[in-house]
């Protein structure tokens, strides 16, 4: 088994991986090589261009590494189908959209492989939880 020398997470836009910073530079302090990881992401994810994705990268001490991309963030997936450019300015006291939990229920199944749990129940929870902070209603609630 290979020894870890560092675990690094970052958030890259999809087909989108370049040398620049911040990924570079992050890349460079694990001795990870930027350009092969930048040309296997871009291959991987180049369906999901400009799409922010989660992305855990394992570095080895013998100078090789792996990674991991996840799913959008939840955030990203409630914009993504209501059409919203963004979330409320202030969550508790502004609206900006409404969702039903047939939606909720939809990301929640998408994302369940993301989140720390495997009920369904629960992963709906965490996802009515961020459209709350974003400002977004959840419709005909249980």
């Amino acid at each position: 088994m290979k020894e870890i020398k560092k675990i690094v997470n970052l958030i890259v836009s999809g087909g989108e991986a370049t040398s620049a910073p911040p990924i570079g530079p992050t890349l460079a302090q694990a001795g990870i090589n930027i350009q092969e990881f930048c040309s296997h992401f871009n291959d991987l994810t180049k369906d999901q261009k400009g799409v922010k994705l989660p992305v855990v990268i394992t570095a080895y001490e013998d100078r090789t590494f792996e990674f991991i991309v996840k799913k959008p963030p939840i955030s990203y997936l409630l914009k993504k189908y209501l059409n919203l450019e963004k979330g409320a300015k202030e969550s508790g006291k502004e609206t900006v959209a409404k969702i039903s939990l047939d939606q909720i229920k939809k990301i929640a199944e998408e994302k369940m492989s993301d989140l720390n749990t495997n009920n369904l129940e629960q992963a709906i929870k965490i996802v009515s939880g961020t459209a709350r902070s974003m400002g977004i209603a959840v419709e005909n609630k249980q």
